[in-house]
């Protein structure tokens, strides 16, 4: 790997390697430009240091302090987070959806939430090439939405948990399909296909997930870009012109500083937001990027109830990958709801572990717990990744208190609006009669679960009312870069990760054309 010394002025430094950072690292240096991108977490190498153990793996999530409050303070780690080279996609269910094209314009068309300052048209050209990227495997037609190629590998056969709700859609008639997935259904380079042993949640340790560790960052070193692992950000720096400098970062025992051309944040929704505040200077007050004052505002979660029942047959829900298969009927089904947005809802595979933290949530312990896990084998669920709407009282913010760092710990502060509330009720409903028509018996429901982050750096059309351009530029500081989930307006009812690598493909493309008009 190329290394740049601390005084060489690259062309990017980038703030974290997941969706957005590594997508965005690769592509700029495959088009000639000086990368280095940090990650405050390891760079693992999955076949030698990962493991079938649910508890060793926490290492790939990020669990440092946060102070969480507000109506329903969020649950933070492994549903929403990860510390390492390669970002959530490390743990990430591989769960790999386009938007539904209407969402890109929800305001005009759907009226709700915010217009993306994005064309659906252009955005499905960025899709093809992550997918091909990802070697998603897929089913042959795709349900919903315009037509689109062919994934680029067949798609997974379906284990007795994807039946189930397979069983469950058609008796309420409506359609289903098996999910595209980031895991090779067949032999890719150095990527055996999945064996289906059950933990792609916890870290594949064959390789076969295609998570950014495997595919982006591979290509962007051998472009040239420099990843540092280790490396915590701490604040970045701007001139007197008002232009970004570079970055002070932790790493080895000490705070460096890596110069740069251009700056971009890639952290996430509640890490990018709180560099941005952690980085205000007398010329930019309230933090950078953030003469709109939304800057940690409009924080979305993605909500994620399930229902949950014994089946007669054996289920044995951890062979494969946890979700294989998926209906988004109610993503693109606008009649009928009570409520603005949609969600689509998978099957499940919980882990032992995993599946014995829900039954302490709901209040099992001791010998009630041990008779609830002797049905393990016999579970089957169906959950939601279902939409809520951007509201500016959802926030980060920075606390008094500080972490090992000595940087201000990050306070997030999240409630349900009464629209939140209602596609939730309407998804419990829902597949709580879908899994009693597949056969589910004892039915429950887990109603406090939420997954995905986004928004709090959105973009638009408008400086007044985003932080970012359709390019995700800053409006304030020209040489200031977003590129992750933070930018999105609205969350839709599906997993992000497509989104946001298509995204960073878009990106890499209009700084490569900026770059040539000399308007960098």
């Amino acid at each position: 790997m190329r290394e740049y010394p601390l005084d060489d002025e690259v062309d990017f430094v980038i703030v974290g390697t997941g969706a957005g950072g590594a997508t965005l690292a690769c592509r700029l240096a495959e088009q000639g430009f000086t990368v280095v991108a940090l990650d405050a977490g390891a760079w693992w190498r999955p076949l030698e240091e990962f493991a079938s153990d649910e508890a060793h793996q926490k290492k790939l999530y990020w669990n440092d302090e946060r102070i969480c409050d507000g109506e329903n303070p969020l649950k933070m780690g492994s549903n929403n987070s990860g510390k390492a080279v390669g970002g959530s996609t490390v743990h990430f269910a591989m769960v790999s959806l386009r938007f539904r094209p209407q969402w890109f314009k929800c305001r005009s068309v759907l009226g709700y939430g915010a217009d993306w300052p994005l064309d659906w048209r252009e955005m499905w050209h960025y899709y093809d090439e992550v997918e091909q990227a990802l070697s998603i495997a897929g089913p042959i037609n795709y349900p919903w939405g315009p037509p689109r190629k062919r994934y680029p590998y067949r798609a997974h056969e379906l284990n007795a948990s994807a039946r189930v709700l397979a069983r469950g859609a058609e008796a309420m008639g409506i359609a289903w399909t098996p999910t595209p997935l980031a895991t090779v259904s067949a032999p890719r380079g150095k990527s055996p296909p999945c064996v289906y042993r059950g933990f792609c949640a916890a870290g594949c340790a064959t390789n076969a997930k295609q998570s950014a560790l495997v595919t982006w960052i591979p290509r962007a070193v051998k472009a040239g870009a420099e990843i540092r692992d280790l490396a915590m950000a701490g604040r970045i720096e701007t001139n007197d012109a008002g232009r970004a400098v570079g970055v002070e970062y932790f790493r080895d025992g000490q705070w460096n500083f890596q110069r740069a051309r251009n700056v971009v944040v890639a952290g996430y929704a509640i890490e990018t937001p709180r560099l941005l505040l952690l980085s205000a200077n007398h010329r930019f007050p309230d933090g950078l990027a953030n003469s709109s004052g939304l800057v940690g505002k409009n924080l979305m979660v993605q909500s994620n109830q399930a229902v949950w029942g014994v089946m007669d047959e054996d289920i044995r829900s951890y062979k494969g990958p946890p979700s294989l298969s998926i209906t988004e009927h109610w993503n693109y089904e606008d009649k009928g709801k009570d409520f603005f947005g949609g969600y689509a809802y998978l099957s499940q595979g919980p882990l032992p572990a995993g599946w014995a933290s829900t039954q302490n949530g709901r209040g099992l312990w001791g010998n009630a717990l041990a008779r609830e896990m002797q049905k393990y084998n016999h579970q089957a669920g169906l959950k939601i990744v279902g939409e809520t709407l951007p509201q500016e009282r959802n926030q980060v913010t920075l606390a008094d208190e500080k972490d090992h760092y000595g940087l201000a710990i990050p306070r997030i502060t999240y409630s349900f609006c009464d629209n939140d509330k209602k596609l939730i009720a309407h998804s419990l409903n829902f597949m709580q009669q879908a899994l009693d028509a597949a056969g589910g018996k004892e039915i429950w429901r887990q109603e406090d679960d939420t997954c995905h982050l986004n928004g709090t750096a959105r973009m638009g059309a408008d400086p007044r009312t985003s932080v970012v351009n359709a390019d995700c530029r800053s409006w304030d500081i020209p040489n200031l870069w977003i590129c992750d989930g933070s930018v999105f307006p609205t969350v839709g009812g599906v997993n992000p990760s497509l989104t946001i690598q298509a995204i960073a493909c878009r990106t890499a493309d209009r700084i490569g054309v900026l770059a040539m008009r000399g308007e960098l």
